[in-house]
């Protein structure tokens, strides 16, 4: 008995002194840490406007009628385009829709008076001087519908890196800074996380018109493209020494 006594407290003393030796490794390893953060912003004027046109029929007897002035309409927009020299790739049907429209009554109720169509285009105009053009010739040749008017950067990687290179060296710099003040000592890059966000300032433009109005008389808009903006925020992480 006395040996398994001794026997099981020399265990004992041997599982405490492995703890004590991981728990020594484990303080050994813990290091400190030190993040700072910084965000830049690069504008640039937008070189790609998008813009949407569409068509509504007014209500027909028959949807054969319907389509008919729709697609009439739409096709003369498209070859308005053309002329305009937007490429077959930046025009997209973005919407087109076939619907009866009923009249309520309390003494008839529900009756059907006939059938709609409306077809829209979205359409990528990259010489950005012929937007009024392209909002003037089309709505001459059937649009009533005109809106959703957007500025984009077509290749903004370039403006990404001169935004995260601002950044990261801003950050470098808060963190000397700070580090020199507090008495911190920094110790080497250990990870970089970036963020990022483009903001597209766009002029609101939609003109709804009666598809019976007289369309020639639309004059041609003054549409400001602004500037868009790229930011790129980035969070460094440090050793602390």
């Amino acid at each position: 008995m006395k040996r398994a006594s001794v026997l099981i407290l020399a265990i004992a003393i041997l599982t405490l002194g492995a703890v004590a030796i991981v728990a020594l490794v484990n303080k050994d390893k813990t290091t400190e840490y030190f993040t700072v953060s910084a965000e830049e912003t690069v504008y640039a004027p937008a070189d790609i406007a998008s813009l949407e046109v569409g068509v509504r029929s007014g209500i027909k007897s028959t949807p054969q009628e319907a389509a008919n002035e729709s697609n009439n309409k739409t096709n003369d927009i498209i070859e308005e385009l053309a002329n305009l020299g937007v490429e077959e790739k930046d025009i997209k049907t973005s919407n087109y829709r076939l619907s009866p429209e009923y009249n309520w009554t309390e003494s008839r109720g529900q009756q059907l008076v006939g059938y709609e169509v409306t077809q829209s285009l979205t359409i990528k105009i990259r010489d950005l001087e012929k937007i009024s053009s392209v909002i003037s010739q089309t709505t001459e040749k059937g649009a009533n519908q005109v809106g959703n008017i957007s500025f984009t950067i077509d290749d903004d990687e370039s403006l990404k890196s001169e935004a995260r290179a601002a950044a990261i060296t801003k950050a470098q710099n808060k963190a000397k800074e700070i580090a020199a003040q507090s008495g911190l000592k920094l110790g080497r890059l250990l990870n970089v996380e970036e963020g990022y966000s483009s903001q597209i300032i766009t002029p609101s433009y939609n003109k709804m018109m009666d598809s019976a109005a007289g369309l020639e008389s639309v004059s041609a808009p003054n549409i400001q493209t602004g500037e868009n903006e790229v930011s790129v925020s980035v969070i460094l992480t440090y050793k602390v020494k």
